[in-house]
């Protein structure tokens, strides 16, 4: 059957004289992790996690003229979480990615189905290529490029749970819906990119389903010259969730310089605004990334934003970036200070201080050959009393977390007519 198809698809090649490439890639992302104190400072008399996760991933490309369309294909898995005899899989193959793109001009676009979307620093928009499951949204997207330095994308995402003839509850774990504009254009040293969301969220509201919708407004912009690279961001959030108003921001700066061919030195600060846990106030001010690839920010340990964090006190995160590459070893060492953006108190109602810990971030990276990545790391949280507070567990045990890869990414078949 299977062979069946391919000649079918190719036949159908031979009979057309337009210009076409079809290309099949694999992904296997096998990784090992410890984890003692992750996420959250571990309590006492709890032993570590350890265990093998991967992501299996067979993906078909095809481009010509006027259509471009991609199909990935997933299964993720943790090592042993079905027998060996097996007849069926915990969690299935599923669809990561399905999507068609109609080319209606040089300059002009309409993408739609299932995909990922990524924009900037992936603050807001991002693939979340770290978690084995990654993130993909059903949008349908109109592109618009005049030129090679501007862009103008306009997406649009409606959820529903099922068919219906009639309006029913959307009760997944996501939003209901979000429409947003985002335009970049890029200067001679200098790029820049406005985004302006608005995302619906369900919500209960005296035994009825209600949707409230929140509003994401900002910019980002980066600068290289020379040996100097920096990025700078701002975003507001305004509107409502869950029927409490929104007034929440977010600021962000990042300076790298490269000392010499191999090492750089950067400095970055991170501002997410929070809400008192001793206020009254019904208005939320704690920012929300979103769909943004928070790992990639606010340390490797995941303590905040990703699942978890929001609508809490924020977070003033000073990070001292240094990497070293050199041939096919790249290494990352990176520490955080972390501080909360609002206050803080604990059960007896007295006010903490908004120092958090530090967390220590170290990555080893080698390339064996093209289509071969090894990656192992360790990171180690050392925590204050106000983050035992805010996270539960002990401050004192030893929270630290470690993890090795191997990243497989072969080009199985290329085809150009």
């Amino acid at each position: 059957m299977k062979k069946l198809i391919l000649l079918t698809f190719f036949g159908m090649l031979s009979q057309t004289y337009v210009a076409q490439e079809f290309e099949v890639n694999l992904e296997l992302k096998p990784r090992f992790e410890y984890r003692h104190g992750f996420k959250t400072l571990i309590p006492d008399d709890v032993d570590a996690a350890s265990f093998v996760s991967q992501r299996s991933r067979l993906n078909f490309n095809y481009a010509s003229e006027k259509l471009k369309a991609f199909i990935s294909l997933q299964n993720v898995r943790i090592w042993g979480d079905v027998n060996t005899l097996s007849a069926s899989d915990a969690n299935g193959t599923a669809i990561h990615e399905a999507w068609a793109s109609a080319i209606l001009s040089s300059k002009f676009f309409l993408k739609m189905g299932r995909q990922e979307i990524v924009y900037d620093d992936h603050r807001i928009f991002g693939n979340v290529d770290w978690a084995q499951t990654g993130r993909s949204h059903d949008a349908f997207i109109a592109t618009y490029v005049p030129n090679s330095n501007t862009r103008l994308d306009v997406g649009i995402a409606l959820n529903e749970e099922d068919e219906t003839l009639f309006k029913t509850d959307y009760d997944v774990n996501n939003y209901k819906s979000f429409q947003y504009a985002w335009y970049h254009t890029k200067f001679e040293s200098l790029a820049l990119s406005f985004l302006a969301l608005n995302t619906g969220f369900t919500f209960e509201h005296e035994e009825e389903q209600e949707v409230d919708y929140n509003q994401t407004f900002g910019m980002y912009s980066e600068y290289s010259k020379h040996k100097l690279k920096a990025d700078a961001s701002i975003y507001f959030q305004t509107g409502k969730i869950a029927n409490r108003n929104l007034n929440a921001f977010n600021l962000s700066g990042n300076v790298h310089y490269d000392f010499t061919v191999n090492f750089n030195l950067g400095l970055g600060a991170e501002y997410l605004s929070g809400t008192d846990m001793n206020t009254n106030d019904d208005k939320l001010k704690s920012f929300n990334p979103l769909f943004g690839t928070n790992h990639k920010f606010n340390g490797w340990m995941d303590y905040f934003y990703v699942g978890n964090h929001i609508n809490s006190v924020g977070l003033l995160d000073i990070n001292l970036p240094l990497k070293y590459k050199k041939d096919k070893v790249s290494i990352q060492l990176v520490p955080h200070v972390f501080s909360s953006a609002a206050t803080i108190v604990n059960t007896s109602g007295n006010e903490m201080d908004s120092y958090l810990g530090t967390e220590i971030d170290f990555t080893l990276g080698y390339k064996i050959a093209d289509a071969i990545d090894f990656q192992v790391g360790y990171s180690h949280m050392l925590a204050t009393e106000t983050m035992e507070v805010l996270k539960g567990g002990n401050k004192d045990n030893t929270n630290n977390w470690a993890w090795a890869m191997f990243v497989f990414k072969p080009k199985l078949f290329t085809y150009t007519k």
